[in-house]
């Protein structure tokens, strides 16, 4: 259990401890170890070079007088009431329902539920979800900004465009691009499921658009059919985008707020896990650290855990030996320095970071000609051993998986939840969960008649089984197990209290941005599709 004094300490500790900047930051982090606690130098998490930092992003929308600013604060609380607790962690949900509205549902998603907790400000992480409109099927996808949000922001915004266009028929990008070129109204490709704090660079709507448009002009001139497979439309889409971002910067711009925008994203950088369920197929398109699992539930009732993607990192072995591939055996020993790519990124692929895709005279040319780029806390950063770049790639490595009945839900979460829970943990918070709230349904037989005693009786059972502090919201349920979970898998309350109260120049040392979406599956449906097909 976390006890004041344990409180007090993180605060002290913090403001005793180490901090350097210079190519990057290294943390003095206190890491609890059960019986005891130990004392770790670690570097921050993402990059070691001069970041960028994206003025354009709104703050993520958190009472602000829950949080401090600064450990140097000299009325320092980490107490917080249940009920501030709850305003926190529940800001940032969303939840979607299919609709049914002919009693006879077809899609295998039943629903989906996301969330976010900030711990940089403004939040790093990005999300998407969205359903075809031309094509069939829905997507859904979580972005892991690092450097600043603005390549995260981009990214949520425009790569699920990019892969629907990749999926569309010859002839429906025939007509969308006759209806923009006789300027008539183009029919929506996405229905998005937003929540209200999602913020969009409107400003710059309409260079996305056009660039969009161009390359579904490129798809038209590749003239393949009948078009590409998913697995190709997803690895052609991550590419695309990336390589436009990359163009955008360099092609010159008379406009100040989309040239500064166009530098901080291609100098900030994100992973990316997109998931694309149509019926019984689902495709999972990964680039990154973030991961995507499917909850599974076994014939005799056990849940087990289906991994569909892997961690592009210094810590996967198929990385490591596709990036010796890529360059010469002479640099070997400096592809992976202390766990990061070239000692700077821990993912290995990423959308952005040109630092490590352009060469050093692009880099140097096209900063020369930003006069904004110092103000926007951007510089240009050779690190050592740069010899033969690109070092990063956006392509993404793309899982198929054929649902099946008893494959229950899809949980895509950034790299913030994985550090705290493990794959096997998640499932069964996320089963346990599912579990309680069907226990917990309203009985629709009472006894005759109902009196108010019995309904008082009623209530007190309830209330007894926990239902009222019982997270609705099952991605809300992960992050607060997440960050307030004590040793035996318990929410500590003074804990999650201290946690959530982290000023901002304390809260990154202990916790990272945490992005949840969970999607349901209706296993009628999915089981009819095998019944039709005896």
């Amino acid at each position: 259990m976390m006890s004041r004094t344990v409180s007090s300490w993180i605060l002290s500790s913090a403001r005793n401890s180490i901090v350097l900047q210079r190519k990057g930051r290294l943390y003095s982090i206190c890491i609890p170890n059960r019986q005891k606690i130990k004392w770790k130098l670690v570097f921050s998490k993402r990059l070691l070079y001069p970041a960028a930092s994206c003025s354009l992003d709104n703050v993520f929308s958190l009472k602000k007088a829950f949080r401090h600013t600064s450990t140097e604060e000299e009325q320092f609380s980490f107490q917080l009431s249940p009920s501030q607790i709850n305003d926190i962690l529940r800001a940032g949900e969303l939840s979607h329902k299919i609709l049914d509205l002919n009693s006879k549902n077809t899609n295998s998603v039943l629903r989906f539920e996301s969330n976010q907790l900030a711990s940089n400000t403004p939040i790093e992480d990005r999300r998407s979800a969205a359903t075809c409109l031309q094509t069939r099927g829905m997507m859904f996808g979580v972005f892991d900004g690092h450097a600043g949000s603005a390549c995260a922001q981009a990214v949520s915004e425009r790569l699920l465009h990019y892969i629907a266009v990749s999926l569309m028929s010859r002839q429906a990008l025939e007509e969308i691009e006759l209806a923009v070129e006789c300027m008539k109204p183009v029919m929506p490709i996405l229905q998005l499921h937003k929540h209200p704090n999602d913020v969009e660079y409107r400003e710059i709507t309409s260079q996305y658009f056009e660039n969009l448009r161009v390359y579904w002009q490129h798809l038209l001139d590749l003239d393949i059919e009948p078009g590409f497979s998913l697995e190709e439309a997803m690895v052609s889409a991550f590419k695309r985008l990336d390589s436009d971002i990359s163009l955008e910067v360099q092609a010159p711009q008379e406009n100040e707020l989309m040239r500064n925008l166009a530098l901080q994203v291609a100098f900030s950088g994100a992973t990316a896990c997109v998931a694309h369920v149509d019926g019984v197929h689902l495709h999972v398109a990964n680039a990154g650290d973030c991961r995507a699992i499917l909850g599974v539930r076994e014939e005799d009732g056990t849940w087990s855990t289906l991994p569909l993607t892997r961690d592009h990192n210094a810590f996967d072995e198929f990385e490591i030996r596709r990036l010796k591939r890529e360059h010469p055996r002479s640099e070997e020993k400096t592809l992976f320095v202390n766990d990061r790519l070239l000692g700077i990124l821990m993912p290995s692929r990423a959308f952005g970071d040109v630092q490590l895709k352009w060469s050093k005279e692009l880099q140097h040319s096209v900063l020369e000609n930003s006069c904004d780029a110092e103000a926007l806390n951007i510089y240009q950063y050779v690190p050592p051993n740069y010899h033969t770049p690109p070092y990063l790639t956006a392509e993404p490595e793309v899982t198929y998986h054929k649902l099946r009945g008893k494959d229950k839900f899809l949980i895509i979460a950034s790299d913030g939840l994985w550090e705290m829970l493990s794959n096997e943990q998640v499932v069964k918070l996320v089963a346990g969960h599912l579990t309680e709230l069907n226990e917990q349904k309203p009985q629709l037989a009472f006894e005759k008649p109902v009196n108010l005693g019995y309904m008082h009786n009623l209530l007190l059972q309830r209330k007894n089984r926990g239902i009222a502090s019982l997270d609705q919201n099952i991605a809300t349920h992960l992050i607060r197990h997440a960050i307030g979970d004590n040793e035996y898998g318990e929410v500590d309350q003074e804990k999650l209290a201290a946690m959530l109260t982290l000023p901002e120049d304390l809260a990154r040392m202990y916790r990272d941005d945490i992005t949840v979406t969970v999607v349901y599956f209706n296993s009628e449906t999915i089981e009819n599709y095998y019944r039709n097909k005896e």
